[in-house]
């Protein structure tokens, strides 16, 4: 057995942790690039921790998902004002963002030099500047990836950036930061993190660690999502979630995902929607789609007794399994209303389009078995 475990230098988890982001800043640098999204307004808490201390930070702020034209843009402003550390505060979106600043300002050159799928793909050399993220949300796991996703509405395309190098120095995860999501997108970033306990866990890359973590992922998750969109105050689910993103995020960075993040960032690319929202709708066809597949064709794959316990950790039942799972799944979609993709204008016109680009992606080359073709149409028919 071989594998590796790599992620962030240090991890901080907690309520009231982000109280700590500026004293350990300083450790990091003397003049922050502070990224965040479409309200700084909402991060003067932390331009109040950094002025006692004589940080005085560059704020860069955008509006919705990151392209390169966001990386660029964030760059230039980084550079000009002799920024040496990013700081990320926001959901993961924002830390992408943060994660792709530090890496190109260590680097030089332009993202195209280093993207994937539409890019030259050339390798980072140089560690990134020391970046902290300190996600908002509790979804996406950014906080400790070594990729940043950045959109090219040039090619209609989410690709990434990618490198050990681009792990941060520091995720700083404080669920009180969340108790502001509202119910949507709590629900929509929290099927983002359930799905990325699922995915590593029947991943081809599984390996002893990410099987743990995403073990203690899809049980938070199981008991307190709904709790959280109920709820936005419930101090334990808020927390809950906190650690299933961040157990997610863990897991995918060492694990590799799947067939539903395989189709979300060309889905992401080419229509205006929510990444999570995305991976909700997808995610109980393509748990349905890979058991049939393999129990068809690879019926020694490990991974069918896997989606078996899946089952059994989201609805509590020792004899449950994996129909019983893919029915939860579902269930809890409609509880929490994430809409159909047809809602974001993906028409089955768009299917062939879709699949090509899908069996393209990264993502897809860790599913647990290679889907057909018309397999992967079939999943996004389901998903309308």
């Amino acid at each position: 057995m071989r594998f590796e475990f790599a992620t962030a230098t240090r991890i901080m988890f907690g309520p009231g942790a982000a109280q700590k982001v500026a004293t350990l800043a300083a450790q990091l640098g003397n003049q922050p690039l502070v990224v965040t999204g479409q309200h700084p307004e909402r991060i003067e808490w932390l331009v109040r921790q950094l002025h006692p201390l004589s940080l005085s930070p560059m704020l860069f702020s955008f509006h919705g998902e990151p392209t390169l034209d966001t990386a660029r843009a964030g760059v230039q402003q980084a550079r000009a004002a002799g920024c040496d550390l990013v700081i990320g505060v926001g959901g993961g979106s924002v830390l992408d963002a943060a994660k792709a600043i530090a890496a190109l300002l260590a680097n030089g050159g332009d993202p195209l030099d280093y993207l994937e799928v539409v890019g030259r793909g050339q390798p980072l050399t140089k560690p990134s500047l020391p970046c902290i993220t300190v996600p908002t949300t509790a979804g996406t796991g950014s906080e400790v990836t070594r990729n940043a996703v950045l959109g090219s509405p040039e090619h209609r395309v989410k690709a990434s950036l990618r490198s050990p190098f681009m792990l941060p120095a520091l995720a700083i995860v404080d669920p009180e930061l969340t108790y502001s999501a509202p119910p949507d997108v709590t629900a929509a970033t929290g099927l983002d993190a359930l799905t990325q306990c699922i995915e590593p866990f029947v991943s081809s890359r599984a390996n002893p660690l990410t099987d743990a973590v995403c073990r203690e992922g899809m049980q938070r998750a199981a008991r307190s999502l709904r709790r959280a969109f109920i709820d936005g105050n419930d101090a334990a689910a808020r927390a809950d979630m906190a650690l299933a993103s961040l157990m997610g995020g863990l897991a995918l960075a060492n694990a590799g995902l799947g067939a539903v993040h395989g189709f979300a960032g060309p889905i992401g690319g080419m229509f205006t929607a929510p990444h999570g929202a995305i991976c909700a709708r997808l995610l109980p066809p393509v748990m349905q789609a890979n058991h049939l597949a393999m129990q068809q064709r690879a019926p020694d794959s490990p991974a069918i007794a896997r989606y078996d316990e899946i089952a059994r950790l989201l609805t509590g039942d020792p004899s449950a399994q994996a129909a019983d799972g893919v029915a939860w799944v579902s269930a809890l979609i409609e509880a929490v209303r994430i809409p159909r993709l047809a809602v974001f204008a993906v028409t089955p016109n768009d299917i062939s389009e879709i699949v090509r680009n899908a069996q393209q992606a990264s993502s897809m080359k860790a599913n647990p078995i290679q889907l057909t073709s018309d397999e992967l149409a079939a999943i996004l028919h389901q998903a309308l």
